[in-house]
């Protein structure tokens, strides 16, 4: 069985940014081959601007398309999907689309992704600064999706406080869910 990990980024949350930079890594560990979705060419001032918004998803699930057009991907793979805000939609809708069983490490998801995403799939991570997606919506859909939710308190979009020794804590903390998720994965196998 080969395991395969697919990174979706952000807007401006790049591959290299902690969350995802660390998630490979810890998905390298575990045997994953990583695939990394590089998209880009958005116009600025998406946020709060649902037409820009929608203009973004649709561009970075075409670019997804694009690059993925030539990889083989089978039902017999172990899918991983980590993602992270406006990549948590277009990571879901893609899924969705293939018809692909995944599992999933979401990443600050805006509320467009749960429209997509198949219950009991993953586990969510958001921060209650986050200006991208309300606290009440996340907790009541993830609950509805039953998917398990971290949430951490006075962390924004990036997981981040504004203090640099708290924020490495939350990373650490999160990096630790996502290995004990991955420990979880490796022994149903």
């Amino acid at each position: 069985m080969n395991k395969l990990a697919l990174v979706f980024p952000g807007i401006g949350y790049h591959n290299d940014k902690p969350l995802l930079y660390y998630g490979k890594k810890l998905a390298a560990c575990f045997g994953y081959r990583i695939i990394e979705i590089r998209y880009g060419g958005f116009p600025y001032g998406v946020k709060g601007n649902s037409q820009l918004m929608r203009q973004v998803y649709e561009s970075a699930l075409e670019q997804t398309e694009e690059m993925l057009k030539d990889e083989i991907i089978t039902g017999e793979d172990q899918l991983l999907i980590l993602s992270k805000s406006v990549g948590t939609a277009v990571a879901a809708a893609w899924q969705n689309k293939h018809h692909f069983h995944a599992e999933n490490i979401y990443f600050t998801p805006v509320e467009e992704t749960f429209q997509f995403v198949s219950p009991g799939s993953g586990i969510v991570f958001h921060g209650t600064a986050d200006s991208w997606a309300e606290t009440a919506a996340i907790k009541e859909l993830c609950d509805e999706y039953r998917l398990p939710l971290f949430i951490t308190e006075n962390a924004d979009h990036s997981m981040e406080t504004g203090d640099v020794i708290d924020d490495l804590s939350i990373i650490k903390g999160i990096m630790e869910e996502c290995r004990s998720y991955l420990d979880r994965l490796s022994s149903e196998i």
